[in-house]
């Protein structure tokens, strides 16, 4: 804080021995001191003073006959631009490319290796750029990656490959595809070779691969044959040794109970760089990938209970439904001879109760959110392949999920309390609350897909959800965990209709009550809830028709009704009296009501929405509505109007 306040002084200190120190190694200080202050501070030291920090930096790259100073610049290079807007970073891109470019060609080894980071770190920002100097620069990282050969060049060899491949996902396939080919005969030629474990290249070598399939797509399935084997190998390696040096930096170690336990962090890295890529293969190729999902299953599954590496289990878990995913499109489409939908089955019999398991004893909150994410998307794709136990597993976790999160919240309660509460600890508990909302959301979203799947035969889990469900609505609980239940209950009455009526008693209170929310995206979903329960509520709904148009009316006229932040909600209400109108106008005063329902339109925030209400509105006039034509058609000019501004914001002139 104190040093955002002096900022100004401080990036002025720094730029200082850039154009009036002539030793080399203070200069080198300066420019590291901006390379950091750009990744500490960004982006708001980007903003205010790139004027003055890049003509610096790219006069520094001018500076052969200090190399250090040259590979610094380029370092400072890479730090800002990361954290820099496009429109900041724009009018400097011609003069990066080029001084980096010149450093390719003409620096020392730290320079090149310094120089082709950078140019990979802006080749994303600078698509169009690159393709004028493409045919220039292209057969130069080749000529790199050819030629650097011998041990001493083995960094600058493994640079190469991240450039290239980040450059020919800049400029797209049609402009990369002839070189590919040129680039992807050495990377096979080095994979057949025999790289030391320590060697850079095998870890940028896999993610070289990767980034050749995400731009070359389909094209790429020819040379899959090559990839796959040593990136199985490299996803199964086993990372522990028994016996290591007390002083091998490359080892690490870990504590598991009473067992010691030493990884050697190299191989960790080359392991979890390996998950990550089988799953996005699996995510590029779709079905194209089917040839491989038995192998990559059999890797990754024990993998979601990898407890030495985050990454590992993370890839592992992002994995499942692109497996599922890939096996699906392969049988619909008709790909995969002798298999079909029992083949899938089998997958999802495999992957589920492994994710499920895997929940349950995940300790990291974050991991749990992105598991969940994966069930969500397994259930998505698999549906009702699932049998009645696979699905009373999944909401038998998720009340342990529910479990769990309340605990972790009571715990950090307490912590507010302690005698050495302070700011970084509020800090923490703040990131620790954000993690629970979202893992909450990840619950709900995982319930609404079992409810849209399953409709009312999940109706005999979701009664005993409802323990867990209804102290979500506490005021102690966050609008976003209010907002989740509600769109729980509204998935319920919504995908189940008649069969859910039997909780209207239960829930209608809530969402009645959640109208008056001071949070507008809880008020949006309890007027969306309402609207539903209209619609497919029949005479369990129609005692409370009458409360709910008062709700709803009170919210309408309200002079913030229209602001920016309360639209969706307000467009949430209009339709829900709508609705109100259309399956209870015998409950209401409808010569009242309807005319203030079409006072509202036309509605423009949430254009799902709008669509219903407008198409309302089509049929009322259609059949001659009285309430809505009011009184010797007073209400025509107003219906009109209605039509003219829906027809102009809908047209594409």
């Amino acid at each position: 804080m104190v040093m955002g306040k002096n900022l100004e002084q401080v990036v002025s200190m720094m730029l200082n021995p850039l154009f009036h120190e002539r030793h080399p190694r203070v200069r080198c200080a300066a420019i590291k001191a901006i390379g950091q202050l750009s990744t500490d501070l960004g982006p708001d030291l980007q903003t205010r003073f790139h004027s003055c920090v890049m003509p610096a930096l790219l006069s520094a790259m001018d500076d052969y006959q200090n190399p250090q100073v040259q590979a610094h610049a380029a370092s400072a290079v890479l730090s800002f631009t990361e954290k820099c807007s496009p429109e900041i970073l724009n009018p400097y891109l011609e003069g990066i490319v080029t001084k980096l470019f010149f450093l390719l060609q003409n620096g020392k080894q730290m320079v090149q290796e310094g120089a082709l980071t950078a140019l990979a770190s802006v080749a994303g920002s600078s698509q169009k750029l690159l393709q004028e100097y493409y045919s220039t620069v292209m057969p130069y990282l080749i000529a790199i990656l050819m030629n650097a050969t011998d041990k001493a060049n083995c960094m600058l060899r493994a640079k190469a490959m991240e450039c290239i491949s980040l450059v020919g996902m800049a400029v797209g396939k049609d402009k990369f595809k002839d070189d590919a080919m040129q680039v992807m005969a050495v990377l096979m030629k080095l994979q057949g070779s025999e790289l030391e474990a320590d060697d850079p290249t095998i870890r940028h070598m896999l993610k070289a691969w990767n980034r050749l399939c995400k731009c070359l797509g389909q094209d790429f399935l020819p040379y899959m044959q090559f990839v796959m084997p040593p990136l199985l190998l490299s996803a199964q390696l086993n990372p522990c040794v028994t016996i290591a040096s007390a002083d091998d930096e490359s080892i690490e170690t870990i504590i598991l109970g009473e067992t010691r336990i030493f990884i050697k962090t190299s191989v960790l890295e080359e392991k979890a760089t390996a998950c990550n890529m089988l799953c996005c293969y699996a995510d590029q190729l779709k079905e194209g990938f089917f040839p491989w999902i038995d192998q990559v299953a059999t890797t990754l599954v024990p993998l979601l209970k990898f407890y030495f590496h985050e990454e590992v289990r993370k890839a592992a878990v992002s994995a499942m439904p692109e497996l599922l995913r890939s096996a699906k499109l392969a049988i619909e489409k008709g790909q995969v001879q002798g298999h079909d939908v029992s083949y899938l089955k089998q997958l999802t019999d495999h992957i589920i109760p492994a994710l499920v398991e895997a929940l349950h004893k995940e300790p990291e909150v974050d991991i749990c959110s992105k598991m969940l994410d994966a069930i969500n998307e397994c259930v998505e794709i698999s549906g009702l392949l699932l049998d009645d136990g696979q699905v009373r597993s999944i909401v038998d976790e998720i009340k342990q999920v529910i479990i769990a999160s309340s605990l972790r919240k009571r715990e950090r309660k307490k912590r507010t309390k302690a005698e050495d509460f302070d700011a970084e600890e509020k800090e923490l508990l703040m990131k620790e609350n954000e993690q629970e909302e979202k893992l909450f959301e990840k619950v709900g979203n995982c319930l609404g897909t079992l409810i849209k799947k399953f409709k009312a035969t999940f109706l005999h889990f979701f009664g005993e959800l409802r323990s867990y469900l209804i102290p979500m609505w506490g005021k102690g609980n966050t609008a976003k965990e209010r907002r989740i239940a509600n769109c729980i209950f509204n998935d319920v009455a919504e995908q189940c209709q008649r069969e859910a009526l039997g909780y209207y008693d239960t829930y209608l209170p809530f969402l009645l009550r959640a109208c008056d929310d001071e949070n507008a995206d809880v008020r949006q979903t309890a007027f969306h809830g309402l609207g539903v329960c209209a619609e497919y509520g029949g005479s369990v709904f129609r005692p409370r028709a009458g409360v709910a148009v008062s709700s709803l009316s009170a919210v309408i006229v309200h002079q913030n009704a229209r602001k920016p932040e309360n639209l969706m909600a307000f467009d949430n209400a209009v339709s829900a009296l709508g609705k109100i109108c259309q399956f209870h106008r015998e409950t209401i005063n409808a010569a009242q009501v309807v005319p203030l329902w079409l006072n509202c339109l036309p509605i423009k925030g949430d254009l799902i929405e709008a669509k219903v209400v407008h198409e309302q509105l089509c049929s009322m006039v259609e059949r001659s509505d009285n309430e809505i034509l009011g009184p010797n058609h007073q209400n025509l000019p107003k219906i009109v109007a209605v039509f003219a501004e829906v027809w102009l914001i809908s047209s594409p002139c």
